[in-house]
């Protein structure tokens, strides 16, 4: 009869768990004496008596020594898995709009990265309980730490972009207490040193830190800087034709030909536009002759931009005003339109001048995104009085208000951000305005300063083109009217 005992009990490891040998093969690990009981039970030895110094041989320690925390280690195991649901549902959520609808490659190639860490995450918390049990999975600890710095790194970087404007967004709720858990996490999981149950711990934690300074430094230029894009060139003409009388009344008809293309290489959304003629009149030196004026005389009028030696009291009138485009729609590259506008003016007309100014505000596609749905549906001041004016600034009585969501491009920079409104006015009076900015004509402040710069990232701007023909040199065909 050999004299060694045939159940042996190995000492605590680091986490309490005691390692079980029977008849000198492996038979488990255990927490407490209640599984030692069970192990022996599932092996055929309900009977085994563990006080028996003959039957259970116990190594660092008896069989009172079991230094398991069964409620702090799975309280830390429930809090670790919640973080690493939360943090993966927040990156799916950011990620997917840029997957699915970017408009740029670089940007859909964020978001997919976005949600395929958000599935690394849920990947870590599925493996939570074998970490926090027996460890059967070499890799768990590495992925779960691939999960919590993945989190760290997103949520750091939301924190920087939210600093940028301090704004309130439910976003904030989300990742500023996540980013608290995330270094939690990541300081308990280097603390253990989750990794060296994997093959290759040592190369693991190089190529680890190597791959994800590469993509933190990735991400955070593609989202804090405005990467390069691809140049927008405008083309815009205006041209008068050849007025004609009209047969039953004492009008002209003149015809415009006006031609806009998107030379360029990135498609835009239309905020609005504009095609506007003008009469001119003024006060010339007496009866022709050649007394000269003061320069001030030209320039009294505030806003004056013409100066002539011999004539003053320059004043323009609106003839007639149309829009080009519909706001919300989208010029693509490489796209040219002709347009052809016939308005109609008295043949006597008191100008001497005419001129026509075409204008196109737009917005690049590669920038941000508008609700085009909404943007297209126009609000009439005389039926929405409401939307007539911004903060006391009316763009006319006459007015067409367009109002509809913007987005970034990038929706990291979203979800840190105040909800944009792009808001375009026009008025046959007044002209185009057009304006960037959180007001939502529900009263407020309006901040100009950052209204400014969100014009600038969205790549806003306005191209004019214009004409200017004499009404001699446009009524020289036409007779003139009966005395």
């Amino acid at each position: 009869m050999s004299i060694r005992p045939w159940v042996v009990v190995e000492e605590p490891d680091d986490r309490g768990l005691r390692r079980v040998t029977v008849g000198g093969s492996a038979a488990g690990n255990v927490w407490s004496l209640r599984e030692l009981r069970r192990l022996l039970d599932r092996l055929g030895y309900p009977d085994v008596d563990v006080g028996d110094p003959a039957s259970v041989c116990w190594r660092g320690g008896d069989s009172g020594t079991w230094p398991d925390r069964p409620l702090g280690r799975r309280t830390t195991m429930a809090v670790m898995m919640a973080g690493l649901i939360a943090s993966g549902i927040l990156n799916a959520i950011i990620g997917w709009p840029d997957a699915s609808g970017a408009l740029t490659f670089a940007q859909r190639i964020t978001g997919a990265v976005l949600v395929l860490t958000g599935l690394v995450q849920w990947a870590g918390a599925a493996l939570a309980p074998d970490h926090w049990g027996r460890r059967q999975l070499r890799a768990s600890g590495g992925i779960i730490l691939l999960g919590a710095v993945i989190a760290l790194a997103t949520d750091s970087l939301l924190f920087l972009l939210w600093l940028e404007e301090k704004e309130v967004t439910p976003y904030l709720f989300a990742f500023l207490p996540l980013g608290c858990w995330a270094v939690w996490a990541c300081v308990l999981l280097i603390r253990e040193k989750s990794w060296t149950g994997l093959p290759h711990p040592n190369k693991f934690v190089a190529g680890f830190y190597a791959t994800a300074l590469l993509s933190a430094v990735s991400l955070a230029y593609s989202t804090l800087y405005q990467p390069t894009t691809a140049p927008l060139r405008f083309s815009l003409a205006a041209e008068f034709g050849r007025a004609r009388l009209d047969r039953s009344l004492p009008f002209v008809q003149v015809p415009l030909k006006l031609s806009v293309k998107n030379t360029g290489e990135v498609s835009v959304y239309v905020i609005v536009s504009d095609i506007t003629v003008y009469g001119r009149s003024a006060s010339y030196s007496a009866q022709g002759d050649a007394s000269e004026q003061e320069w001030k005389e030209s320039l009294r009028d505030e806003g004056e931009e013409d100066a002539e030696r011999h004539v003053d009291r320059l004043s323009y009138r609106r003839l007639s005003s149309k829009r080009l485009y519909e706001p919300g729609d989208v010029l693509e590259a490489g796209q040219e339109d002709t347009i052809e506008h016939v308005f109609q003016m008295p043949r006597d007309v008191p100008y001497d001048l005419l001129d026509v100014d075409l204008q196109i505000t737009y917005m690049r596609k590669d920038r941000g995104r508008i609700d085009v749905e909404h943007f297209r549906r126009p609000y009439k001041s005389w039926s929405h009085p409401r939307y007539a004016c911004r903060a006391g600034d009316c763009a006319g009585q006459d007015t067409l208000t367009y109002l509809a969501r913007v987005r970034h491009d990038n929706n990291l920079v979203n979800v840190t951000r105040a909800p944009l409104y792009v808001t375009a006015f026009w008025s046959p009076a007044a002209g185009p305005v057009y304006s960037v900015s959180s007001f939502h004509f529900t009263g407020g402040y309006i901040d100009f300063a950052a209204e400014k710069r969100e014009l600038r990232k969205f790549g806003i701007a306005t191209r004019h083109a214009t004409a200017e023909i004499s009404v001699a040199e446009l009524l020289r065909f036409i007779p003139a009217a009966p005395r």
